[in-house]
């Protein structure tokens, strides 16, 4: 359980670093300062988006795009009872962003630990195919 909470928070820090509603974000941060650092903003872009093709590819693989799908149907319905009954109001344009950041993160966290619960509850270990 801790190794799913780890690997979601990463996933949560990959997004919220790459954009959030506050103005500590790359996307933010890249559009004003290329100019006088176009190195450092090319190179942050760099290891921003091999972190997403970890992500996407590890998710991808195991749980393929009807699984994010479903998951990500869930993550919404989710959300849409919890507005339904009162718990969860989206009063402002922010909290709307956070909201969907920490949903794509339980997106890409079930993702990639997706393989370790698969393992926990079956016993089977999956494997990539290669063309050998």
């Amino acid at each position: 359980m801790f190794g799913f909470f780890l690997r979601w928070l990463f996933a949560f820090a990959l997004l919220a670093v790459t954009f959030n509603p506050t103005r500590w974000n790359y996307t933010r941060w890249a559009m004003e300062n290329y100019q006088s650092q176009l190195s450092v903003t090319v190179l942050a872009g760099l290891i921003l988006f091999i972190g997403y093709i970890i992500y996407l590819r590890a998710t991808l693989r195991s749980i393929g795009g009807l699984g994010m799908f479903l998951v990500a149907a869930v993550v919404g319905a989710l959300i849409w009872v919890l507005i339904d009954w009162g718990i969860l109001a989206l009063g402002n344009r922010d909290q709307k962003v956070w909201l969907g950041l920490l949903a794509l993160s339980v997106v890409l966290g079930i993702g990639l630990s997706w393989s370790f619960a698969r393992r926990a509850m079956s016993g089977q270990f999956d494997v990539d195919e290669t063309d050998e």
